[in-house]
């Protein structure tokens, strides 16, 4: 256990995202560590709240740290500072505030030259703004404001443990499924360690199931629009439920929905918001690319056909294919499964069909696997870390091989568990854990 702290100050704090040995190696003992843990030492109620005692240690140590392995603290402090000016953060890119008359105090050119996007609009929600806000209203320093989100990340990612225990109660599940979530290597090192509010939307969307449990639909749809207020992504759960609650229980939950959504967004909504994230959304489908998956083989075929890259056309049509998916399976899957599988199946499908998957969007969908038989996440955390390895001193070349060796196995295991769990037999990675 202390060479797994150890592990996690060395890549934590240590190292950079560009020293691909010393990460790659790391990252892979400490995931060896999490196994054994896992597996073979949670088998009792003291060694499993033992554990879990552990993976909050492991939090806390790592709120010290500056975020190694993602650059994206800067595009927040760059918003939140927009904001405690005044301004709305989706008028303009940052490029503009570089121009002569158009200054703002706290955005200035050593700010703006770790921006990873200057050019483009922000894609932030309005929880994420509000955070923001608070880390840099009460500080000018950017380390200060990075220990003040950290702090919240790690409220969260404890409030997400206790309420994922108690809904593992409701399942009559193990206890010891927490520490699959608890103790994982990316999970740590993205959320805590590398500031994404996935922490955020985990939590919020766990209390919003939890309290449908309840038969609370007002509260339950106040925290999923929280959750889609952390992160757009649980959009795409809100169709699951049409199979799952009666009419009377699930149009009192839409509507709560609706209206606290709206009650969120209101203090950004202006035309300026709808344009900037409508162009960011856009970009997104149709710009950028990174550790994609199917998208990578339609890419492929229309250099093929076309002679360029035809992302603006296959991003959309992916997006549309993942809608209609996801409603065909909350309409034709069995109607027995709890609402974690569908969401896990669901979210998967979606990252299978994007252009972009980076490594702590997964985070989610191993939290919804504490809840079933499926473990082709956990071999997914291992995998997909290994996409750091093209990241250099000055840029990122994505390495090819790593990405078809990623989803030629997890893609095989996630396969042969949906064939297990269709038998109802229990895939061999969840037999003992």
């Amino acid at each position: 256990m202390a060479s797994s702290i150890l592990l996690y100050v060395q890549i934590a704090f240590n190292t950079h995202r560009f020293e691909s040995f010393t990460l790659i190696s790391s990252y892979s003992l400490v995931f060896i560590f999490y196994l054994i843990l896992v597996r073979k030492y949670s088998y009792s109620a003291i060694t499993i709240n033992y554990l879990l005692g552990l993976a909050i240690v492991i939090r806390l140590i790592l709120v010290g740290a500056f975020p190694s392995l993602s650059d994206d603290i800067y595009r927040f402090i760059w918003d939140g500072r927009l904001l405690n000016a005044g301004i709305h953060p989706f008028t303009e890119v940052p490029s503009f505030y570089m121009i002569k008359g158009n200054e703002v105090a706290g955005l200035d050119q050593p700010l703006y030259s770790k921006l990873n996007s200057p050019e483009y609009f922000t894609i932030y929600p309005p929880f994420a703004q509000f955070v923001y806000w608070v880390s840099t209203y009460v500080t000018d320093s950017i380390y200060l404001s990075c220990i003040i989100i950290k702090s919240l990340i790690v409220l969260a990612e404890v409030g997400s443990i206790f309420i994922g225990i108690k809904l593992l109660q409701r399942y009559n599940l193990p206890k010891r499924n927490i520490l699959l979530y608890a103790l994982n290597p990316l999970v740590i090192l993205e959320l805590t360690g590398n500031l994404h509010f996935e922490a955020f939307m985990i939590f919020f969307l766990l209390l919003s199931v939890y309290l449908i449990h309840e038969y609370s639909m007002i509260r339950s749809g106040f925290f999923m629009a929280a959750s889609i207020a952390s992160k757009l992504i649980p959009i795409m759960f809100l169709p699951l439920l049409l199979r799952r609650l009666k009419a009377k229980p699930l149009l009192k939950w839409y509507l709560a929905i609706l209206i606290f959504s709206s009650l969120f967004f209101f203090p950004l909504f202006r035309p300026e918001f709808i344009t900037g994230m409508s162009e960011s959304l856009g970009l997104y489908f149709q710009k950028f690319e990174f550790n994609a998956s199917i998208y990578y083989i339609v890419r492929e075929v229309g250099f093929w056909i076309k002679g360029y890259n035809i992302i603006g056309f296959a991003g959309k049509l992916l997006a549309l294919f993942s809608f209609l998916s996801i409603v065909a399976l909350s309409i034709f899957y069995r109607k027995s499964v709890n609402i974690f599988e569908l969401m896990m199946l669901a979210l998967t499908t979606y990252l299978l069909l994007s252009t972009i998957v980076h490594p702590w969007y997964i985070t989610t969908i191993i939290f919804l696997s504490v809840f079933t038989k499926y473990r082709y996440s956990i071999v997914w955390s291992l995998l997909i870390f290994f996409t750091y390895l093209g990241y250099t001193k000055t840029g990122f070349q994505e390495n090819m091989l790593v990405v078809v060796v990623e989803y030629i196995v997890v893609i095989a295991v996630l396969i042969y568990e949906i064939y297990a769990v269709s038998k109802k037999r229990t895939p061999w990675l969840a037999k003992g854990a």
